[in-house]
């Protein structure tokens, strides 16, 4: 991977992770309710769950190359309009995330549990790294320092989005509003569909 891949990577890595969603909201609520520290191992429970899945993607991929050989073009082209769908659905969606309604959570290691097992059950991630990666890594020659790139570009990325939605939460003890988690899907959306279209124009 060059340096500009994985600038780019972290970039588009942390415009996804800022998304309003379920681990957003865990991550605020358990800093909220319990504290700063509640929300940082929350935090560390959806990075260590997406290692999982970013693990699965990059070399469920690579077994791909090997073994569809030329066909392999296709993923690319699928994952494209994958994506570009993907862009378009968040940027028409009007945000609509749901309260939780848990109570304050008793130990750090729970709050680690909370944030591993919602991410975990959530195998569209797995989906979602599949059409994602291809953008920025050439997946058929991937190697275990490649691998290990990314794996510290998303613990940076998405785990520090996470922390600074604690820190707030912990200060401010609110929510975002409803105008601004709307426009955050909108960037992302049109994150997705600039991913989606330099997968389908790529050489």
């Amino acid at each position: 991977m060059t340096f500009s891949s994985v600038l780019a990577l972290f970039g588009a890595m942390v415009v996804l992770a800022a998304i309003p969603s379920i681990s957003v909201l865990t991550v605020a609520m358990n800093a909220a309710t319990s504290g700063f520290l509640h929300g940082v191992f929350t935090a560390i429970g959806i990075v260590l769950g997406d290692i999982i899945f970013i693990l699965i993607a990059l070399w469920g991929l690579a077994f791909l190359s090997e073994t569809m050989g030329e066909w392999f073009f296709l993923i690319k082209y699928l994952s494209g309009a994958y994506l570009i769908g993907l862009g378009m659905s968040l940027w028409r969606s009007k945000s609509q995330i749901k309260e939780i309604e848990n109570g304050v959570q008793t130990s750090l290691l729970s709050s680690l549990l909370t944030g591993f097992l919602i991410t975990i059950a959530d195998q569209k991630a797995t989906l979602f790294y599949l059409g994602f990666f291809p953008a920025f890594i050439d997946v058929s020659e991937i190697s275990y320092g490649d691998t290990g790139i990314v794996i510290a570009t998303a613990v940076a990325a998405v785990g520090g989005v996470k922390l600074v939605y604690a820190l707030l939460a912990d200060r401010v003890r609110t929510c975002l509003n409803f105008n601004l988690k709307t426009t955050i899907n909108q960037i992302a959306g049109c994150i997705m569909i600039a991913v989606g279209m330099v997968l389908l124009f790529k050489a």
